[in-house]
């Protein structure tokens, strides 16, 4: 029993750290978005400290609740579910096939588009440009997808207290 107490423990460790990314993400993606990015507010983050700071707020807020969900929340939300976690590509088929996130292919999208951000944007503002306007259009479901993930967790844990 004191596995499946610990579990849950974890469980709610990682939603309560998932959603409060989700809001932080949401928060910077409103403040960078307040109005479509252009390459002309690319070309700014040289001299403009504030924006080159929001940018970097988004692109690592992005990643860290990619992380967080795919590499921490979902292989306990497996492991709880029964399931054997494994391979990350094996997790995001199962947490497609619960329902958890739209799809696999999208989440690597993501994922693609996440290590695109950051390697890329020094180089080409172009590539910046229209990373970020992707990024910002995956948003809603990335959180929407975290918020799912919590949602099950909260279930489940609240199943394995019950049964103490």
């Amino acid at each position: 029993m004191r596995l499946v107490a610990a579990l849950a423990a974890r469980l709610e460790f990682l939603s309560r750290v998932t959603e409060k990314e989700c809001q932080h993400l949401l928060d910077t993606d409103h403040r960078l978005f307040g109005h479509l990015f252009t390459l002309e507010d690319a070309q700014k983050i040289e001299t403009d400290p504030i924006l080159a700071e929001r940018l970097d707020a988004f692109v690592s807020r992005f990643g860290r609740l990619q992380d967080t969900v795919g590499d921490k929340l979902l292989p306990a939300l497996l492991s709880a579910l029964a399931e054997t976690p494994g391979p990350a590509i094996d997790n995001l088929d199962k947490a497609e096939k619960f329902g958890l996130i739209e799809s696999t292919e999208a989440w690597m999208e993501m994922r693609r588009l996440r290590n695109q951000m950051v390697h890329e944007y020094i180089e080409d503002l172009t590539v910046l440009c229209s990373a970020l306007r992707s990024g910002h259009a995956f948003v809603p479901s990335l959180v929407a997808a975290a918020r799912r993930c919590v949602a099950e967790s909260q279930r489940v844990g609240a199943v394995v207290r019950a049964d103490k």
